[in-house]
């Protein structure tokens, strides 16, 4: 397509194609600078340079309208939200978060919303200290596929295997504000500063807490499907049961008056989207990792304990796991 002349008023404003698309909202030159990145987005593959001595942990999310966000929330907010859930995942395994890649299906163009959800992607990359190197743009319907990349030293990773019976159960932050944001949105809530929109639309990546728990955890996972869910792919890999005290679950602010005390605690329980992190710890390492955890600006709360007996008790028979796109899975 031949490009526009300047001046000419009467002539459509020429849509960018692909390429030029990727060049001028995803190529950001200013996040590559000194991060191990040879060589960046233009090429056919990104060239990267890890740390001596250090695994690569790499996991990858994908993030479909009108499943995992609503489709008329705002672009700079599903920009946020996409890279936000794949960065639980590095944040999981205690592994220090360095690039990205992002694939990128729209049903059609339209530059405005590609210009704002780049400029929600990019504000977490700087916050996170991720670069994006590289990726895709495709017609489709509206998706987000991200691709993270973090470092760790050998032995260090963080595990889902590893909890021991006695151990004390904790979690970083508050629970239940995903579902009750939800909630908030689909009764009709739009202001982004609403905390439980906030917990919802804008989660944050707890990858310092994952750096401060290196060590100190025997075993960790991001809640992502919801804490009974997620807690018992801990309890599976790990070989252990659990013991939940439901009265000690560290609700999101505005949680109960929304939704009602029980309501609120199933929330928590059952909700999912959550994006804290639950992990288990021997009792002698609870205060450490309480300062620890603080220093990076987190929260500790103990709410159990693991136990020899299978299953997890102090917990309605009745509320079974959480967030599943096809039941009947395993662990």
């Amino acid at each position: 397509m031949p490009r526009s002349m300047p001046g000419v008023a009467d002539r459509p404003r020429r849509e960018p194609g692909e390429f030029e698309l990727i060049a001028r909202y995803f190529a950001r030159r200013d996040e590559g600078e000194a991060t191990g990145l040879v060589l960046g987005p233009g090429d056919d593959c990104a060239l990267l340079s890890p740390s001596p001595g250090h695994q690569l942990a790499v996991s990858v999310d994908t993030s479909v309208a009108d499943v995992h966000f609503p489709a008329t929330a705002p672009a700079a907010v599903v920009g946020h939200r996409a890279l936000a859930v794949a960065l639980s995942d590095l944040a999981a395994m205690g592994a220090q978060a360095r690039w990205c890649t992002m694939a990128l299906a729209i049903p059609a163009m339209d530059e405005e919303w590609i210009a704002a959800f780049s400029e929600g992607f990019h504000a977490l990359c700087r916050q996170s200290a991720v670069s994006l190197v590289g990726g895709d743009v495709t017609r489709g319907q509206l998706s987000i596929s991200v691709t993270v990349h973090g470092e760790v030293p050998p032995g260090a990773a963080l595990r889902r295997q590893g909890g021991r019976a006695g151990d004390l159960i904790a979690v970083t932050g508050s629970l239940g504000g995903g579902q009750g944001g939800l909630k908030a949105w689909q009764a009709g809530e739009r202001d982004l500063d609403h905390a439980l929109l906030q917990a919802y639309l804008l989660p944050r990546p707890r990858l310092e807490a994952g750096l401060a728990l290196r060590g100190l955890a025997n075993c960790a996972i991001d809640i992502s499907d919801g804490l009974l869910a997620d807690l018992g792919h801990l309890c599976h890999a790990s070989g252990v049961g659990a013991e939940l005290d439901v009265d000690r679950l560290p609700l999101t602010a505005g949680l109960e008056t929304a939704l009602g005390r029980e309501a609120a605690q199933r929330a928590a329980l059952t909700g999912g989207d959550d994006y804290e992190l639950l992990f288990s710890l021997p009792a002698e390492a609870v205060e450490t990792t309480r300062q620890r955890l603080q220093a990076c600006g987190n929260t500790l709360t103990l709410i159990g304990r693991l136990s020899e007996t299978p299953g997890i008790a102090g917990v309605d028979a009745g509320l079974t796991g959480g967030w599943q796109h096809f039941p009947g899975g395993t662990p």
